[in-house]
Formats: structure tokens, C-alpha cells, sequence
């Protein structure tokens, strides 16, 4: 491989930087090279751009590339490479140093246990809302326990709580059909068994059905919020992140509407964002929920609020 001491040099265009890439991952002999050359890519545009480890990042594009394993970028460090992959793997960098999200380039995301194919239409799964997961599989349902996502995208949530609790009957929604069909992809990929159907929130859900939990990862970003214009978020679609100007339009929706959609004694169980829990709690209470409480997630913040409905007690 070509000397990676000097700095490559990229200008504001995408096709110049694609450009420069190309060329600088065109001196890679091996699968050795391709993660060195990867690496330093994402490393001298770090300042700029949302990364969390640019060597994470080179392992996961040269396995993408080259379809290969985490074990065989070891055991196979000095195959040659072939001309498709670099060109993919140039690809890849060159949408990787413009922002674009790395579950959206390699086309899938691990959440839970699970891998889960993603697409533009749907937020990408955050480990942050595994606070979710931990804190459904927790509660004291019964063996059988009737189950609503609300607003499933990927269907992570949904696919995570079955996969712990495979008696549970889960049901998945949301309100665009490519998103169904990508939920239900997604459970047949990882052999889990969650229907999944098409609904606004409960604008398709018999007035008749009632639910031991009702859980969802609603949108919950103030609509002028500054963070839409930062990171990975750019990318995913506003209908996933935005709600109304504090950001608790769609939150209030399914806290009023809710209650009638569950059993006595059942469950809502909502992510937001970790200054909204007093403001959630509260609409909680007053809407007539009992048993009130925030989980917070990995980095300590708050994320998760729920209530169960006792309207007897």
C-alpha cells in the first residue's frame, strides 16, 4: 500500500472527496490496507463530522465491502482485494465523511440480541431504548400478555420484548406500509414471531381489543430543535423525531387515547426525552395513571415513563 503518513485532503464537494478517496484506497493490496486506509479516512474528518470510533467504523465498512467477518478481517488481514469491494468501500467513506448514518450506508443495525435492517423510512435503533425493552420484560404481565408498539418502525421494541418473552402475544404498528413491511422482514430475519399492521397510532385498532402493555418510542424532539441539524439525525425522517413544537404532541395523543385500549391493571410504557419525564409524569397522573415512575437509561438520563391503569382504585 501506498505511504499513509500524509493528511488526505478533501474540499466541500462530494464528488472531489469520493474522488480523493478512490484514489487513496486504489494503493490497497490487502484486507490489512483497507483497514488502515478506512481508518485514517475517518479519523482526519473526526472533528467535523458525529463519529463515535473511527475504527469501529473501518472494521464495519471493510466487512460490508468485502462481505467478510469480524474473524476473517483477522485470519484472511492479507487477501487481496477485489475491484468491486474497494469500489463499494469508497462509497461507503465517501457517504460516511458527508454524515450519513453508518446503519444506513451497511444497510442493517444491531439492537438487543438482534440485527435489523434499516432504512431511510425508519429512525435508527438506539441502544438508548433498550431501556424499554429491560423495563417491559420486567413487568409483572400475565404468561400470555396481549401487547401493543405503538409507531414499531424497524421493529425493534417489538422483536427484542418477543424475543425475551416468546409466550407474550406482541402486535407491532405504524402508519406507513414500507415500514410494515420492513418490521416484518425484519422479524422473519430474526426468527421472531410479532405481527405487524398498519395503523396511525390506534386509528386501525378495534375499539374492541384491549392490551396488558402498550409501548412506544413515539417522536419527541421540540419541531425547532437545534439538535435535527447535527449528526445522524439529519438523515432520519422528521416523522420519526419531530412533535409539535415541545415535542409532546404525539406523547399527549397516546396518553389520552391509550387508557381505553388497556386492560385494568395494564401498562403504558413511553420513551421521550430526558428533561420531558416531569412534564410526562404529569399527564400521566391527570389522565388518571397510576403507579407512576422513570427508568433512566445507559447514560443516566431519564427515558422511560410509565403508568399502569387501575381506573377501580
Amino acid at each position: 500500500m501506498a505511504s499513509t503518513r500524509n493528511s488526505i485532503k478533501f474540499d466541500g464537494a462530494g464528488e472531489t472527496q469520493a474522488s480523493a478517496i478512490g484514489m487513496f484506497i486504489s494503493s490497497c493490496n490487502s484486507i490489512a490496507d483497507a483497514l488502515t486506509a478506512s481508518k485514517k479516512v475517518l479519523s482526519e474528518q473526526q472533528a467535523n463530522l458525529t463519529f463515535n470510533d473511527p475504527r469501529l467504523e473501518a472494521k464495519i465498512f471493510v466487512e460490508f465491502a468485502f462481505n467478510k467477518t469480524s474473524m476473517q478481517l483477522i485470519t484472511q488481514s492479507d487477501k487481496p482485494l477485489c475491484a468491486s469491494g474497494k469500489k463499494k468501500l469508497v462509497t461507503a467513506l465517501s457517504k460516511r465523511i458527508l454524515g450519513y448514518p453508518v446503519a444506513y450506508i451497511v444497510g442493517h443495525q444491531p439492537f438487543w440480541t438482534l440485527n435489523l435492517s434499516v432504512s431511510e423510512h425508519t429512525l435508527i435503533p438506539r441502544a438508548d431504548s433498550e431501556i424499554v425493552v429491560e423495563t417491559a420484560i420486567s413487568l409483572p404481565l400475565p404468561t400470555h400478555a396481549n401487547v401493543l408498539d405503538l409507531g414499531t418502525g424497524t421493529g425493534a421494541i417489538a422483536l427484542a420484548i418477543k424475543s425475551e418473552c416468546p409466550h407474550w402475544l406482541i402486535t407491532g404498528c405504524d402508519f406507513k406500509q414500507e415500514i410494515i413491511e420492513l418490521a416484518e422482514a425484519n422479524a422473519i430475519g430474526n426468527n421472531v414471531d410479532v405481527a405487524f399492521v398498519l395503523s396511525n397510532w390506534f386509528s386501525a385498532i378495534a375499539t374492541t381489543q384491549r392490551y396488558d402493555l402498550i409501548v412506544s418510542n413515539p417522536p419527541y424532539v421540540e419541531s425547532n430543535s437545534v439538535w435535527l441539524k447535527q449528526g445522524d439525525v439529519r438523515f432520519e425522517p422528521s416523522s420519526a423525531l419531530t412533535s409539535g413544537i415541545d415535542g409532546l404532541d404525539d406523547i399527549k395523543h397516546i396518553i389520552c387515547e391509550g387508557a381505553q385500549f388497556l386492560n385494568n391493571g395494564g401498562y403504558l410504557l413511553l420513551e421521550h426525552g430526558h428533561k420531558q419525564a416531569g412534564m410526562i409524569q404529569q399527564m400521566l397522573q391527570e389522565t388518571g395513571y397510576k403507579e407512576v415512575t422513570t427508568k433512566q437509561d445507559l447514560n443516566r438520563l431519564d427515558r422511560v415513563t410509565l403508568g399502569r391503569w387501575l381506573p377501580n382504585n
